[in-house]
């Protein structure tokens, strides 16, 4: 990988790692349409530590405070009772589903399930399911004809049912095209939650998952010496840069505007790539590494 590649790719993971395009299926793209080699899932997962430290910046009071509530819980069954103490816990209920389909499904998130066929029509599909759930809570936050305005909740109703099922949202993620980010925020609003509500849980969740992962492969990456690592850290510092960026943009816009510019984004490069697929003119697997 060249210092060009990965300031492109760099780029690329920071500005789409948080909007629910998939960062995973842009960095296949990118690299499937520049003739580039595949970066691969390793390359994905260290450049995302990146993306998340911003989180943990952008974060940090939120975190800071629920780290320190749940420690208190271990001992004070009081302080069990705390708002922070229950998230903490329930970030970690909502992560086991990714950690258990991550290790478990490692060689298919590493090869099969990078096929460009499946990334189209998981954008396409999961643009689908976005759509719906947006129309749903525009809907309940507008009101309609004849209908009152319905509060949606917030994270104070949060428990561990509903955190369980963001967390099989947010390990759909696995494959290329579904994004964190939108299975996640869509989960959130099915279930009934505020676009900020949801989109706040969505951040927080990742961090355990996207973090794991990247240790995961930079255990991987040290012991198998496939990652080119000045070009791999360059990246993951633009990323960073980036993906901190476009937090501060994304929260603003979510808590007033609508998915829909995503969701036809989503749908249409989906079907361009299916087209572009068909026709010959794109391999399914263009730049795949052998690794």
């Amino acid at each position: 990988m060249s210092w060009f590649e990965s300031l492109i790719l760099g780029l690329v993971q920071g500005l789409t790692e948080f909007l629910p395009v998939s960062s995973s299926a842009h960095l296949r793209l990118t690299a499937a349409f520049s003739g580039w080699e595949d970066p691969g899932a390793a390359f994905t997962a260290i450049t995302q530590i990146g993306t998340e430290t911003a989180v943990l910046i952008y974060f940090r009071k939120d975190i800071a405070r629920i780290i320190s509530a749940w420690f208190r819980s271990l001992t004070n069954k009081e302080a069990r009772r705390d708002h922070d103490a229950q998230m903490g816990w329930l970030v970690i209920v909502g992560s086991i589903p990714i950690g258990v389909l991550g290790v478990t499904l490692k060689d298919q998130i590493e090869g099969p399930f990078r096929d460009l066929r499946i990334t189209a029509t998981m954008l396409i599909v999961m643009g689908i399911v976005m759509g719906v759930a947006d129309r749903l809570a525009a809907r309940d936050e507008t009101g309609g004809r004849h209908r009152a305005v319905k509060q949606r909740k917030t994270l104070d109703a949060l428990n561990a049912r509903d955190g369980l099922i963001y967390g099989v949202c947010q390990a759909m993620a696995l494959i290329p095209g579904v994004s964190r980010s939108g299975a996640t925020i869509s989960g959130g609003l099915f279930m009934g939650y505020s676009r900020e509500a949801a989109a706040r849980y969505s951040f927080l969740l990742a961090i355990p998952a996207v973090l794991a992962s990247g240790a995961f492969e930079l255990k991987d990456a040290a012991e198998g010496g496939h990652v080119t690592w000045g070009p791999t850290i360059f990246a993951t510092i633009v990323a960073f840069g980036v993906g901190y960026a476009v937090i501060a943009w994304f929260m603003k816009f979510i808590s007033t505007k609508s998915f829909m510019p995503f969701v036809w984004y989503r749908i249409a490069l989906g079907i361009v790539i299916i087209v572009l697929v068909g026709m010959g003119v794109l391999s399914p697997h263009a730049g795949e590494s052998a690794h």
